[in-house]
Order: structure tokens, then sequence, then C-alpha cells
């Protein structure tokens, strides 16, 4: 049995497959809801447990508690709302099943339908992410969303289909087992949403390094902020570190199916919660963690852990990140907290805009900013487009 660090049995909504044949010929005579991409990827993480204890889409009392105090109506932390909206007019009726399936319409679940709930977008929006703005792209997709939320008993019938880089997307059960055979007792994991450049390299090495631990490269591959670059380029800039940079006995590299909310501090504990189900005990958080323009403050994301709710509950410890630059001086990445009397044009700083203007001019990363592998991968894409 594997227990979950916040309580429980590790949660595992996959049924076996005899049941799965009955459930899939009952599921035509249902009605169904077709999932977003969001909510496809929450499916995902509840049926192999990455979001444990929670088990299926909140109902309304944990939906408030999570709203109000951050945590589920049982008192276990947790900040970020998981739920499944409809619109009004959904084929859905309490106490009725109903199919749920993916974008192309294949069946991944059924849900037994306890609950149907109204929502406030403004409440939702000024707990979690601390604005009403429509330039913060979770604010404006909510205003797409359905009016009701639904939930009860949840059974997954199939993990959602993924044709690319299916021998790096590993459950939180198979994660633990790879971890384990690194024979480090601490795990340090980073999560990103962006290619990895010198200076991530060093700084995810230096928390392995700082712990005597192993690294758990875990990137998001699901829902990300508009305008980033796409899993499948990034992937392949992750692959080409850990092959080459990385030590191997010390590294795995894992895909995390997550839809990002972009919510700064609160997002940022959720991620802890997260990677303790797939077996970290540390988490890299960095300036802005989950952010998104100007609406959180740079350390806010570490300041939330000194919150008595998240000190006293989190079984994780952090590894808090300032802002790290190559110091030509001292000709390594450094924290710049952790220099003193250096002239700004000591440290190799190139902006997001102007790395993607020398990429799609062809021009060559200084070999301080990017490995050269990393530069071509993303050459070649900013280029084709």
């Amino acid at each position: 049995m594997l227990i979950s660090p916040y309580g429980g049995e590790l949660v595992n909504l996959l049924i076996d497959e005899g049941e799965a044949d009955e459930l899939r010929s009952e599921a035509n005579r249902l009605p169904s809801v077709q999932l977003t991409e969001r909510a496809v990827c929450d499916l995902e993480l509840l049926g192999v447990g990455g979001y444990s204890p929670l088990n299926t889409f909140m109902n309304q009392q944990d939906y408030q508690c999570v709203l109000e105090e951050m945590r589920l109506a049982n008192g276990t932390l947790f900040p970020v709302p998981v739920t499944l909206p409809v619109d009004a007019d959904a084929s859905v009726s309490l106490d009725q099943p109903v199919a749920l399936r993916d974008t192309k319409n294949s069946l991944l679940a059924i849900l037994e339908v306890e609950e149907i709930y109204r929502w406030d977008l403004d409440r939702e929006a000024l707990a979690v992410l601390g604005t009403l703005d429509q330039r913060h792209p979770l604010v404006a997709e909510m205003h797409g969303w359905g009016a009701l939320n639904l939930s009860g008993k949840l059974r997954a019938i199939q993990l959602p289909h993924h044709a690319d880089f299916r021998g790096l997307r590993h459950t939180p059960a198979q994660t633990r087992t790879a971890l384990e055979s690194k024979g480090r007792q601490n795990v340090v994991a980073f999560q990103t949403r962006n290619p990895l450049h010198r200076v991530h390299e060093e700084l995810t090495k230096q928390a392995a390094e700082s712990i005597d631990g192993a690294l758990l490269l875990h990137p998001v591959v699901g829902l990300t902020k508009p305008g980033d670059v796409d899993h499948y380029t990034r992937v392949r800039t992750y692959k080409a570190l850990t092959d080459k940079y990385y030590d191997r006995d010390r590294v795995l590299l894992s895909l995390l199916p997550l839809a990002m909310r972009m919510g700064g501090p609160r997002e940022a504990v959720w991620h802890a919660i997260i990677r303790r189900n797939y077996g970290a005990n540390h988490l890299i958080v960095g300036r802005d963690h989950a952010g998104v323009g100007d609406y959180y403050g740079a350390f806010d994301a570490q300041e939330i852990f000194n919150n008595p709710l998240v000190k006293k509950s989190l079984i994780i410890n952090i590894f808090a990140a300032d802002h790290t630059a190559y110091s030509k001086k001292l000709k390594k990445v450094v924290m710049m907290r952790d220099v003193k009397n250096h002239a700004k044009d000591d440290f190799v700083l190139l902006s997001g805009t102007k790395v993607r203007e020398m990429l799609s001019n062809g021009q060559e990363l200084p070999s301080e900013f990017a490995r050269k592998e990393v530069a071509e991968i993303l050459m070649d894409y900013y280029q084709s487009r």
C-alpha cells in the first residue's frame, strides 16, 4: 500500500479491466460531458493520485473551504480548487451517472453526480489569484467556464492517451519507485514550464548537492501560459541536458500533466503538495514562482511557506532561490544575493525578448547563458515560427 504524505492511501481511481469493460457498455447509454483540456489534466492527476488525498472534483463544502482557508473541509491543506464546471443546460442530474469524455470524445471516466452547485467567478479569482483583471490568463479563461460545478464518486476507466514521450510519463507510484532506485534519502523537485538555461541547470545541481539528494526534474506538460514554448520542444531540451550534463544516477526526468493556474503563492504550495505525492521531500521555489505579469511580488511564493497553516501542515522543505546569473568575474553561476560589489555588466543577463530575437535571427546565445544543444533546439523552434 502506498501512503499519501497528506493522509490515507495514495489515491488510485483506475478500475480493473473487467469492470472497465462493463462500464464502457454502460457509458454508451449515459449522458456525456465533454471535458476541456484543463479538466482532462485534472482528471488524470486525480486518477493517479497526484492530488492525494483529493479523490474527485471538489464538492461545495471542500470548494468553499479551499477558497476561504486553503484547506479541505477535513482540515487537510489544499490551496487551489479543482472543480468540474459545466454549462447550466448540461445533461446532468443528481444521483445519476454521467460519462466524462475528452476533446476527441474518448471515454475516460464515469462520475456519479452527487452534487451540482453554482460557483462565483469573482470570489474564486480574488481568493486564489488575487485579481479580477482579465489580463491574467486564468481570469480570462474563467469567463468561459460553465456556471455549475459537478462532484461525486469518480471511476477512471482509462487515463488520457499521450502518444509523445511515453517513457517519461510516470505516475506518483512509478516516480517513487524510480527515485528510490537512486539510493538517496532526499529528493528535491524542480517545477518548470520553460526551457532550461545554464542558470536553471546550475541551480538544480546546487539544490541537489545541498541535501546530498537526487533531483526530480518535473516539468509541466499540461496547460501553461499562452505563448509559452510548446512542451514537445521543451522536453527535447530537457532530454538533451539530462542525457549529457547531469549525473544520471542522481536525476529523474519525469513529465507532469498539470494544468497550471498561474496562481503565484497559492500555486507554489499546491506544487509542493503534488511533488510530495510524487516522492520529493524538497522543492525549489524561485522568484515569482508560478507567477504571470506583475500580479505577485517577487518573493511572495516563498513567503507563503511561513504562513502558520502552511508551516504546520506541509511536510516538505523549500529551497528558496533568488535571481540567478552567470558571473564573468567568478566564472560560475551564482545567486545574485550571494555576491557583493559586482557591477551589473559582470552578469550575463538576457531578457526573454532578447533571447527570442537572437534565436529568431539565427544568432548564437552566449555559452554562459545556454548550452549549445538547447540553443540549437530553440533556434529551430523560433525560426520555424
